[in-house]
């Protein structure tokens, strides 16, 4: 059984501890309000990307466009973006588990966002062609761009012929859902031509210039919902581990307090004894 002194250093210890969680848990409390207002703020951009592939531009060449054309798959690039750090429950390890799964020994071209993900690739000798680390909190949209315009510039060179992308979608402050999302080739299930909607020079020429772009804001919209997952899981993870260290903290005082009468009644009673010997 330990003695009083080390229940009282494991006391001081864990209420240390339970401080600096506390100050974990503001920390991401503050970022969560901060990266969801940033979310909401383009959240209009990110549904107008996901109607450009939904509605798909209805043209009678659009089937002939190479980033509509699907094509035997030999290499396939995945955006796979994970958190900075740790301390977030099991936020990194279920996006992560999701993507090294949907992988499943494909000749895959990783690009890693997020510390967690290119240490996690980098284990596991994944092909790794690019990797982001510490942009996530700034989510700057040229990063996005950057990417969109590698893998656009990758699949229309035939290097890859499926791109993925890797995220958490923010569904509330305690559920967050990882899901793999494919970005090209796109798909479209209409031809019907739109009399209405010229395209200068040509549709080709349009889409070449359109898509890049379409991919950035899926990708920059990606970022900032996978950066507000994190840290809403850092938030709960962190309450958590307050409330439970508060419980260790009443349990070692109580097991302290019952040392403590322990020792007192012993010594009572050796007092008492010595007394009646005399």
């Amino acid at each position: 059984m330990p003695s009083m002194k080390a229940i009282k250093r494991r006391i001081a210890s864990v209420r240390n501890t339970q401080q600096i969680m506390k100050a974990m848990n503001l920390v991401a409390a503050s970022k969560v309000q901060k990266n969801k207002s940033k979310l909401e703020a383009v959240a209009p951009l990110i549904k107008s990307a996901k109607d450009f592939v939904a509605n798909s531009v209805q043209h009678p060449d659009i089937l002939e466009n190479e980033f509509y054309q699907p094509r035997p798959v030999k290499n396939t690039a995945y955006v796979v973006i994970s958190g900075e750090r740790g301390l977030c429950g099991s936020f990194n390890a279920n996006v992560l588990k999701m993507a090294l799964g949907h992988m499943e020994d494909k000749n895959e071209h990783v690009i890693a966002v997020g510390a967690k993900s290119k240490e996690f690739m980098a284990r596991r000798k994944k092909n790794v062609i690019a990797d982001y680390v510490g942009v996530l909190e700034s989510a700057p949209y040229g990063v996005a761009t950057e990417i969109a315009e590698q893998l656009a510039s990758m699949f229309a060179e035939q290097k890859v012929d499926e791109v993925y992308i890797v995220h958490t979608e923010f569904i509330n402050l305690l559920s967050q859902n990882p899901q793999v999302t494919k970005l090209l080739p796109l798909e479209t299930t209409s031809t019907v031509v739109e009399a209405d909607r010229i395209y200068e020079p040509d549709i080709h020429t349009y889409l070449a210039k359109a898509i890049p772009i379409h991919l950035a804001t899926f990708i920059y919209g990606a970022m900032v919902e996978s950066s507000v997952c994190e840290q809403a899981s850092r938030m709960t993870s962190m309450d958590a581990a307050t409330r439970n260290a508060g419980e260790l903290v009443d349990k070692l005082t109580l097991q302290y307090n019952r040392q403590r009468q322990s020792a007192i009644t012993q010594e009572i009673s050796e007092i008492v004894g010595g007394a009646n010997v005399i």
